[in-house]
C-alpha cells in the first residue's frame, strides 16, 4: 500500500465535481492547459504579495495572486533543487533513489535520476493527450556520449562528444519538447542549450576568468555564443514560441508547460535590462526577472485566449540564499536554502485558473511539491499505478478552495541538503537527530538518531523558535514512529 492510499479513492469524486458531475459541456468539459512555472532560489520572502515590506516588487506574479490564489503553507520536499525537482516530476521522495544528500553535481557522469520505467507527470498527462515541454534547467541527470567510449566523467570534459546526442533526458521521460540545460545553467558545465537531445552550440572554449571566479560557478567548457545574463530572456523566448507552435499545429489539444529559469540562483548577472531594478540589489534583480518571464508567459496565454482554461501555478524549487539590503528573502522564517528549518522549504505557491478558482483566495492548506503528481491525475481522470507517485496526495481540493481536516493530518516530509529528515503533522513538526539546520557536518549516529531532535509547534510558531523536544517527549516519539514508517515503505 503506498504511502498517498487515499489518493485514488479522491480522484474520481473529486474530477466529477469538477466537471462531469456538474453536467457542462463544451469548454467547461475540455481538459485545462497547464503551465508549471518553478523559479530557482526563490524564497516565501521574494514575493511582494506575501511579503508587503520586500525590497522586490513582483507585479505580474502579484496579479495572478490576486486573481487566483496563494498558499501560506506550501513546501518544497527538499531544501534544495535535484531532489525537489525529482519529487515534483515523479511524485516519490528523492532519498528513495541512490540520491540521499547533497544535489546531482557529477556534470557528465551524472546517470538520469528518474528510473527508465518511472511514470512522471509529463508522461502521465500525454497518455491523456497532452503536448508536453520542458523549457529549463532540467537537472536530474543525464548522460552523455564521448569520443573515445570512455565513461564520460568531468575529468575529461574534452572527451565528451557534444555532436552527438544526449542519453536519457526529458525526451524519454515523458516530454515532446525541451529545450534547456543539463544542470544548474548559470554555474554548472557545460554552458550551452539543449534543444531535444542534441546541443545547439558545441562547447567549445573555456569560460571566462571573472565569471569563474564568482562563488559557486564551476569551471567548464562554454558555446562561443552563450550569454551568462541572457539564459532567462532566451528561455523565456522559447516558451513563448512553444505556446505559439501549439496552437498553430495542435489547438484542440490541451498543452502541458514546465517551465524552469535559472534565476534568481548565483552567480546574480543580470540582463541590461533588468539591472537596478529592485532595492535588493542584483539578487533581488534576479526575482524580478522571474516575475517579467511571468508577464511574458501570461501575456501569450492572453493572446492566444487560452487563459480562461490554463491553470496556472508559480512557486520555486526550495527556499531562498539570504537576502542583501535588510531584505528577508525567507520572510519571517527561520533558515535559508539547504536548512531543515521552514526558510528552507516553505515555498511561495501561486495558483490561478478562472472560473475554477476564487480570485484573492488565501490558503493555509499544506501541500508539498510531490503532491503535484497525484492532483494533476485527478484534475484529468488518471488512474495512477501503484508503482507510482507513491508519496504524492491528491490536493486538487485544496487547490480548488476546500479545506479539509484530512488533508492536514497527512504527514509530509522534508529533506535538508545533509540527508536530515522532518516531519509535519497537523500542527506538529519534527527535525530528527540534529538541534541545528541540518546543512552543517553534525552527522548522527543511527543508534543515536532518535534520542535527540527539535520538536515545534508550526502553528503556533511558524518561526520556529521555542523547541519543545523536552517538553513533549511523547509527541517527539510519536512523529519519530510516522517518520521512521515512511522511511521505511
Amino acid at each position: 500500500m503506498r504511502i498517498s492510499e487515499l489518493t485514488s479513492l479522491l480522484i474520481l469524486p473529486v474530477f466529477c465535481v469538477l466537471c462531469f458531475g456538474t453536467g457542462c459541456t463544451g469548454r467547461e468539459a475540455e481538459k485545462p492547459n497547464i503551465v508549471f512555472i518553478m523559479a530557482d532560489d526563490m524564497g516565501y520572502g521574494d514575493v511582494s504579495s506575501y511579503n508587503p515590506e520586500s525590497k522586490i516588487q513582483t507585479p505580474n506574479m502579484d496579479r495572478i495572486a490576486a486573481e487566483g490564489l496563494i498558499f501560506t503553507n506550501a513546501h518544497t520536499p527538499s531544501s534544495v533543487c535535484s531532489p525537489t525537482r525529482y519529487g515534483l516530476l515523479t511524485g516519490r521522495y528523492c532519498w528513495r533513489t541512490r540520491l540521499q544528500k547533497w544535489v546531482l553535481a557529477e556534470f557528465y557522469g551524472d546517470t538520469p535520476l528518474i528510473e527508465e520505467d518511472r511514470m512522471t507527470i509529463a508522461s502521465m498527462l500525454r497518455d491523456k493527450g497532452y503536448e508536453t515541454a520542458c523549457i529549463g534547467k532540467w537537472h536530474v541527470g543525464i548522460s552523455w556520449n564521448t569520443k573515445n567510449g570512455r565513461p564520460a566523467s568531468y575529468e575529461e570534459e574534452e572527451n565528451i562528444d557534444f555532436t552527438k546526442p544526449i542519453i536519457g533526458g526529458p525526451l524519454v521521460r515523458g516530454f515532446d519538447y525541451f529545450f534547456g540545460t543539463a544542470g544548474c545553467s548559470t554555474s554548472d558545465p557545460p554552458y550551452c542549450f539543449i534543444e531535444n537531445n542534441k546541443t545547439i552550440s558545441i562547447p567549445g572554449v573555456m569560460i571566462p576568468e571573472e565569471i569563474d571566479r564568482m562563488p559557486g560557478v564551476v569551471t567548464g567548457l562554454m558555446a562561443s555564443d552563450w550569454s551568462q545574463e541572457d539564459v532567462d530572456v532566451k528561455l523565456t523566448e522559447k516558451a513563448v514560441e512553444f505556446i505559439e507552435s501549439h496552437q498553430a499545429k495542435r489547438p484542440d489539444d490541451p498543452f502541458f508547460l514546465y517551465f524552469v529559469p535559472s534565476s534568481p540562483h548565483i552567480p546574480w548577472l543580470v540582463p541590461d535590462f533588468m539591472a537596478g531594478k529592485t532595492e535588493e540589489g542584483p539578487r533581488g534583480d534576479l526575482v524580478a526577472l522571474v516575475d517579467w518571464c511571468v508577464g511574458q508567459i501570461t501575456e501569450a496565454l492572453k493572446a492566444h485566449g487560452l487563459e480562461d482554461n490554463t491553470l496556472l501555478i508559480i512557486t520555486s524549487d526550495n527556499g531562498p540564499r539570504r537576502g542583501a539590503n535588510a531584505h528577508k528573502s525567507a520572510g519571517e522564517f527561520r533558515g535559508f536554502k539547504a536548512d531543515i528549518w521552514e526558510g528552507g522549504h516553505r515555498v511561495p505557491f501561486i495558483a490561478r485558473w478562472p472560473g475554477k478558482i476564487n480570485p484573492g483566495t488565501v490558503s493555509n492548506e499544506i501541500l508539498s511539491l510531490t503532491d503535484m503528481m497525484a492532483t494533476m491525475a485527478a484534475l484529468v481522470g488518471a488512474e495512477l499505478p501503484d508503482n507510482a507517485a507513491e508519496d504524492s496526495y491528491n490536493v486538487l481540493g485544496a487547490l480548488l478552495g476546500d479545506e479539509t481536516a484530512e488533508n492536514k493530518m497527512r504527514p509530509r516530509i522534508f529533506h535538508s541538503v545533509n540527508g536530515v529528515f522532518a516531519v509535519q503533522q497537523g500542527d506538529w513538526k519534527l527535525i530528527q537527530g540534529t538541534k541545528g539546520p541540518g546543512s552543517g557536518k553534525d552527522n548522527v549516529k543511527p543508534d543515536s538518531l532518535l534520542l535527540t531532535g527539535q520538536l515545534y509547534n508550526i502553528s503556533r510558531d511558524p518561526g520556529e523558535q521555542a523547541d519543545l523536544w523536552d517538553d513533549y517527549p511523547e509527541k517527539a516519539e510519536e512523529l519519530n514512529k510516522i517518520l521512521e514508517k515512511i522511511k521505511s515503505q
